[in-house]
Formats: structure tokens, sequence, C-alpha cells
């Protein structure tokens, strides 16, 4: 994880921390779930549904580390057929159409277009790719013939869901009349429809915040880590301010991701289940290949064989991913060197659209939570999980371990239900409702049209609260919006100078309902500024200077905070201090 505010040094000292001082006050609880990702935060908000007393710590942000860092899509995983995961597949289209209307605030329907240059190549490469999961030789571009087979195939995976339409293929001259800045000597074009989900980190919010109001017992708290064992109990430190207190449960789960061994290795409990993978993005301001992708995802095989993808979200333009064997223990980050395979690849699609590395407004990587792979080859290694399970008596006590290996972004429900499961029945417990068709947050009454979304705005515009800042929320919380402005409503307001995205009391609810723990959370993952690339230094002193008071900031944590935000946007993003300038 790029950004643990331990390892960055800045300590924020708020006044109170009522999710922290929770913890202590009763330091017990039947289930503890290490790891604020989907995944973890999927599974707190399922138990807690079921009346189970949870808690649920993050070392870090939530959404801070590979749930942050994917490529923001909610898809059924089309490539994934090539190394018969049917079953991963299937549960991934499923899931893929349920989000579509459970979480219509966040995840939308994404067309997606193939480039073809071929008709029959790689005919004779598939079949030993799928029996032996390794590329031999050098990769052989995949033809219209396969993608055809695939999205087929595809298409009968996605027959019950009814909530995207049918593949198409098109051929050279409709494809260019769609598409006209793709290269001239494309063959076809295959058009299908998956899912995206432009904000992830408030997705998580959205299911964390469901979870607590579901369960009065249920508990979360950010920047808390879990540092060893305690006899028979968890010895966690509060990353804010050091301190460390024990905590105990019957049943562990630990959802830390491509942190899973070090996690059990803390608990007592060494494993080698992980082999996480690199996986980088950038994010470019380039009106003209925003335009060139028409609203679409371009997504393409690569010369070197890797799949990777071009498409716009709001504005900009999101390009990616590597996938490369990498070092626990290196912080990731976007590299020169990915940067410059990203831009190769725009190039091999659309050839007359320069992009320069000055275009590239922001970047991100994560550590994917994948299987020890020993000497399989990063693309072939299982996107699925597992749940291993470990029992151990410390302290007179028996206490359950299950650590999650594996899971993605669009299965996070499926994942969590399964786990919840497991956990029921290790507390004998049984049932007692579903998540599935349970609407996220936000999503419950979020309007289903563009007309209705502007009706909706239109009904919330007030005194102080105009077209543009109503549809910023509605964007930003689904149809929490209305929390949002009736908190608005409650005290005097006024917008930054700085942004007109946010105001005073909007820090401000963010302080009391979302657990904001540094300076930089509001600019990475409680709203989209840092990933537009519109930070800028006059935005970071105002924030810091709005923030103090709602957390009990002195002026040397408001500097310490203003330079940690720097560090993170410089040494994880690659935002540096000249594109900061107010």
């Amino acid at each position: 994880m790029a950004e643990s505010a331990g390892a960055n040094g800045a300590v924020s000292t708020p006044a109170e921390r009522s999710g922290v001082q929770q913890l202590k006050n009763t330091p017990q609880a039947s289930v503890l779930i290490i790891g604020g990702g989907i995944n973890g935060v999927g599974t707190f908000r399922d138990l807690a549904l079921q009346g189970v007393d949870v808690t649920l710590v993050e070392r870090g942000d939530y959404c801070q580390g590979a749930s942050g860092a994917s490529s923001h899509m909610i898809h059924g995983g089309i490539r994934y057929l090539e190394n018969g995961e049917f079953r991963l597949v299937r549960e991934s289209v499923v899931e893929r159409n349920a989000l579509l209307k459970t979480a219509p605030h966040y995840v939308k329907p994404l067309q997606t277009t193939i480039p073809i240059f071929s008709t029959f190549s790689g005919i004779l490469a598939a079949p030993l790719r799928f029996l032996t999961h390794r590329q031999h030789g050098q990769p052989r571009e995949r033809g219209a013939f396969l993608i055809k087979a695939g999205l087929t195939m595809y298409d009968w995976f996605s027959r019950d869901g009814g909530a995207v339409p049918r593949h198409r293929f098109a051929g050279r001259k409709v494809s260019l009349a769609q598409l006209p800045d793709l290269r001239p000597d494309v063959r076809y074009t295959a058009t299908y429809f998956d899912a995206s989900v432009h904000n992830p980190e408030r997705m998580t919010l959205d299911v964390l915040r469901d979870g607590l109001a579901a369960n009065p017992e249920a508990r979360a708290s950010n920047y808390v880590s879990v540092v060893g064992r305690d006899n028979g109990s968890v010895l966690l430190r509060d990353e804010l301010t050091g301190e460390e207190f024990s905590f105990t449960a019957d049943v562990v789960v630990n959802a830390t991701g491509a942190w899973v061994d070090g996690t059990n290795d803390a608990l007592g409990g060494a494993s080698a289940f992980m082999g996480g993978t690199k996986g980088s993005h950038i994010v470019l301001d380039h009106p003209e290949l925003l335009a060139a992708c028409a609203g679409r995802e371009i997504f393409f095989e690569h010369t070197d064989g890797r799949i990777v993808l071009v498409y716009p979200i709001g504005d900009r333009v999101l390009v990616g991913t590597t996938d490369i064997d990498t070092d626990m223990d290196t912080p990731p980050v976007c590299t020169p060197e990915e940067v410059d395979y990203f831009i190769e690849l725009i190039g091999h699609v659309f050839p007359a659209i320069v992009v320069q590395p000055a275009n590239v407004v922001y970047s991100f990587s994560g550590i994917r939570p994948l299987p020890r792979h020993d000497d399989t080859q990063p693309g072939f290694v299982s996107r699925d999980y597992r749940i291993e399970k470990r029992e151990d008596t410390a302290g007179g006590r028996a206490v359950t371990t299950l650590s999650l290996v594996g899971g993605k972004w669009t299965t996070f429900r499926a994942l969590s239900e399964h786990m919840t499961n497991d956990v029921l029945a290790i507390l004998g417990k049984q049932r007692t409702t579903t998540t599935a068709g349970l609407a996220i947050g936000g999503g419950r009454g979020f309007p289903t049209t563009p007309s209705g979304e502007k009706a909706w705005v239109t009904a919330h515009v007030e005194p102080g609260l105009t077209t543009d800042r109503v549809e910023g929320l509605l964007t930003r919380y689904g149809t929490r919006a209305v929390d949002v402005i009736d908190y608005l409503r409650a005290g005097p307001d006024e917008l930054l100078a700085s942004t007109p995205e946010l105001s005073r009391r909007e820090l401000a609810y963010m302080v009391d309902h979302e657990q904001v723990g540094h300076l930089v959370d509001v600019l990475i993952r409680r709203t989209s500024i840092a990933f537009r690339g519109l930070v800028t230094s006059e935005l970071l002193h105002e924030l810091g200077g709005v923030l103090a008071p709602l957390l009990g900031w002195s002026g040397d944590t408001v500097a310490a905070e203003i330079e940690l935000a720097e560090r993170v946007l410089r040494d994880s993003h690659h935002v540096s201090s000249e594109d900061l300038v107010a």
C-alpha cells in the first residue's frame, strides 16, 4: 500500500476519533475483519445485515490499496474464458448485471469495442494457451474468428441478466465511419457491453455506511493496523496517534489483499498464499483522444499479447494496464517505462493521435491479490478466489482465521456472501437476509434515465445551490445527496475559493460521516479532484485551513498534512510540485 500513513510519517491528531474510541471502550466482537478494500467492506456489510457484532479495521484509508487502483471496470471478464475460468465468468456476468441495477449512481453501462486486424490469426495458439495456461513463442494476435467465438460464449453467459445488449460485428467501412481515428488497416470491430465504476472509492464508502447503518453493533475504523498477537487477542495500533490496544474476536477475517501473508505473519500464523502482480494506469487530459474514443472503451491486444484498454471517464481518458510480478516490499508506482508503454499502445490503435507524457495528469498502481503462482505467467494466473481456514488456541481461547486469497471488484457481493456464510457456520448462526438485489447507498431511488436525473437536480436547486452544484452532489453521492443538502442547509456555507466543487460544510459532512483522517483522503478518495489532475497549491492550503478546526489540527499538523499530500501525489501518482502551481 503506497500511502500508509505510518510509513509516510505525518501524524494527524484529531480531537476525537469516535470509531477508534468505540473499539477501545468495547475491545471485543464476534468477528474482526482486517482490510477495508471492497471485499472486506462487502463482508462487513453482509455480516452486519445478519445481526452479527462485527468490527472492521483498515491500516490506511478505505479503498486505498488494490481496490482503489483498479481499471474502474465492472466486467464479466471475457479474457478469462481463454483460461477456462467459466465459473468465474458466469458469476462475474451475473454480478455485473446486478450492480447496474443496485448501484446505478456509480456503475454505468460501458460500450466496449475491440479493433481487429486479422481474420484467422491465433487459432492454432489458442488451444495451447487454454491447455497449458502459458504463452508459447511470440504472441499471435487474436483474429476475428477467435473473438467472435469468445463473444458468442460471453453472450451465452449473459443470457439471463437482460441488462446489456448482445455483441455485434462491423466491417472495415462501418468501423472507420464510427471511429475514424482507428488504424486504417482495421478489418473489423466487435462491440459489446460491460460496465464501469467511475468512483470505486466512494462506492466502497457507500457499502461501508450501509453496513454501519444496518446494525448498531457494527463498528469500523480506518487508520488502525494489526501489529501482532497479545495472548488470545489481536494487538491493534491507531496509526494517527501511535496508541496500541488489544482486541478480542472469535473469528478473524484476513481480507488484506496482496498483504494476506504479512498479516498472517503478524497474527502468528505464517502463510505463503499470495503472489500478487503490479498493475498500473495513467489518466490523460487529451481532448483529441477523448473524442476519438467516441464514448467507448477501446479494448484490445497489444503487440506483446497483453490485453489493454483506453476509455473515457468524464472528461479524462484512462489507459491501462500492466501485469508485472513485483516485490511486495516495494511500494507500487507507475514507472516511466510503463508510461512509455501506455503511450505506445495508444499509437497502436490511434496512430495519428500524438500523446506526450505532459498529457498525463495522474497515474496510479496497485498490487493485485493473486494467489501464489510460481512460474505461471502473470496473465494466466487465476482471478478467482478461495478462502483458507486456520484454527488456533491462544490464551485459552479458540480463534478461527479465514484468509481471502484472490478476489476481484465485480464479484465482491458474491464473494462477501460466501465469506459471510463461512463465518456464520463457525458462529453457529443462520443467514437471515440476502444482499442479492439489495440497493447500495445512494443507488436507492436513483433516477433511471437522463431526463429523470435532470428532474431530480431541478427539484433540489435552491438559493445557494446552483444546478451545477446539485449535479456535482448527485454524481458524488447518488441519492445520499439529499442528506448532504440537508447538512449544508443547517449552517452557514460557502464554496472554497480554490475549487467550485467543494464547500466548507461539505468538508464538515465528510469529517462527520466519512472518517477523513488525512487531507489527502479528500483529494483521492472522497472526491475525484486528484484523479482529474485538478489539485493546486492553493487548494491544499485552503483544505488544510478548513479541516484544521474540524479535526483538531495545530498549525504544525496542517503543514505536515500539506507536505504529506504533496509527497503522496508526487511519489505515488507522479503529480509534481510544478503541477500544483495555483
